[in-house]
């Protein structure tokens, strides 16, 4: 054993005898050169290690299928025809529940092609990051790290643990939701439809998804019933409570079966609800102060009517987009303020879009605290974190720079005016589904300029900065629990 040679290489193997292995320099440079070696990764892996990817993909995919079923003959009625362009950019449409149609859904899509609508609203409206989750649960029984830290982001919890049952409970949430809707549609749209049973069961389920989603288009051409409340209430309702998002329904729910008090409701809830009550507000007054003359909106009407319409003038332009009507006849103020409140749009994890109302809450939080001179902002006596102020002032200023370049570059493709083309791109932006004419009446590159605002609206800048940046390792950085969710 004195005599052995402590050599592992393949000329010694005999004369070392196997005892000293481990000081074998042959065995240190091959365990060097694994280590210097890249790792190679399947395609699959790196997809889903890289969720912001994930679900550009799976938006693809969707907005690829839906299109080529809307370009099937049986999508389309008798003696009608759609090209590529008007396929794909209804798809977009759908699938980023905005709802913004260029031909008229009851004249130009057939039954099957309605049921496609109702379905890719379906799908985008309970958000593309859910389903992704819900595909990887079912596939894997399990969600990795980076998945559940988006769908996190998605669903407004900040605990992974609790991603599986707030994505059951989303579900559940929507289908209630929807159903209810259905039931409270069905008697006044059978009374609309002068007892025609079918055709009120197909309006009551296009109108029940479509309202829920905050998705603008109608199966009548007709838009929304104003003048009948039976069927203009529910719609109003349901679009309202789709764009408060989850975490605020799920915080009510929550607080109601514990019999909890509404000040025990989390920040987030809290500046939702008061930040779309006021939003709400300061457009009823504007559409009753600067429209009251406006025949196309109130048509010399009673107070009572007045206020009613008025009502759901100042609800459905954030992000619905039923009866359109008298969007195109309104002043170009009005044109104005109903693209800064598309903009903004509903609540974090909604069914809406825009920069969110938790998001512009925050933006002025900061410009109160900067013009009174404090240095931290607060909100109901709370600490809002500087990682959610810097969300936000990002969401924001990139966003608006979005709606800038698309309102620019309608204005070079189509010749319209500055107010009409910011009209159309906060609509898109903000999924309202209203239009001026600029994407009925623009060309294929405006429909497609158009197209792109949406996907970014629906599937959010905070997603596609994942998509395009590099993969890091997972931080775990602890926020206060009780916070706002932005973007």
């Amino acid at each position: 054993m004195a005599n052995l040679l402590f050599d592992e290489s393949a000329s010694n193997s005999d004369a070392s005898q196997g005892y000293a292995w481990w000081f074998s320099g042959d065995t240190f440079e091959k365990a060097a050169a694994e280590e210097r070696k890249p790792i190679r990764r399947s395609l699959s892996y790196r997809i889903n290690s890289h969720p912001g990817r994930l679900t550009i993909i799976y938006f693809v995919v969707l907005v690829s299928l839906s299109t080529s079923l809307l370009l099937l003959p049986i999508s389309t009625q008798e003696g009608q025809s759609t090209s590529f362009s008007t396929a794909f950019f209804t798809a977009v449409s759908a699938l980023s529940t905005c709802g913004i149609s260029i031909v008229n859904t009851t004249s130009h899509w057939s039954m099957f092609g309605q049921a496609v609508l109702i379905i890719a609203v379906q799908m985008g409206g309970l958000g593309v990051m859910t389903f992704a989750s819900l595909i990887a649960l079912a596939v894997n029984h399990h969600l990795k790290a980076m998945q559940r830290l988006l769908t996190a982001s998605e669903l407004g919890t900040n605990k992974l643990s609790e991603i599986r049952g707030v994505l059951t409970v989303v579900l559940t949430t929507t289908f209630v939701i929807e159903s209810i809707t259905f039931i409270a549609l069905f008697p006044g749209l059978l009374h609309v439809n002068k007892g025609s049973v079918g055709h009120s069961l197909w309006e009551s389920l296009f109108f029940a998804v479509m309202a829920y989603n905050n998705a603008g288009f109608t199966p009548d051409g007709a838009g929304l019933y104003v003048n009948n409340w039976a069927v203009g209430m529910p719609i109003m309702l349901s679009a309202f409570c789709g764009t408060l998002g989850f975490p605020v329904i799920l915080n009510i729910f929550r607080c109601t079966r514990r019999h909890q008090p509404p000040k025990r409701w989390n920040l987030h809830t809290k500046v939702t609800l008061i930040t779309t009550f006021a939003i709400v507000l300061v457009s009823l007054v504007w559409f009753l102060a600067v429209e009251w003359d406006n025949p196309a909106l109130f048509k010399h009407a009673d107070v009572e009517t007045r206020m009613r319409r008025a009502m759901v003038a100042a609800v459905m332009p954030r992000s619905s987009g039923f009866d359109l009507s008298w969007v195109p006849q309104v002043s170009e103020a009005t044109k104005v303020f109903m693209s800064f409140v598309m903009f903004i749009g509903g609540g974090s994890t909604s069914t809406a879009g825009g920069i969110r109302v938790t998001t512009f809450a925050v933006i002025l939080l900061v410009c109160k605290a900067a013009f009174t001179g404090h240095s931290d902002v607060n909100a109901f006596h709370r600490r809002i974190h500087t990682h959610v102020i810097m969300t936000a002032v990002s969401i924001t200023t990139a966003c608006f720079a979005l709606v800038l370049v698309a309102s620019m570059a309608l204005m070079l493709i189509t010749d319209a005016s500055f107010s009409h083309a910011l009209f159309d791109a906060c609509s898109s932006f903000g999924l309202g589904g209203y239009s001026v004419g600029v994407a009925q009446e623009g060309s294929d590159a405006a429909l497609y300029v158009l197209a792109a605002t949406m996907v970014v609206g629906r599937l959010g800048p905070m997603t596609l900065a994942y998509a395009v940046s590099r993969p890091k390792q997972l931080e775990v950085v602890r926020y206060p629990t009780d916070q706002i969710v932005v973007g």
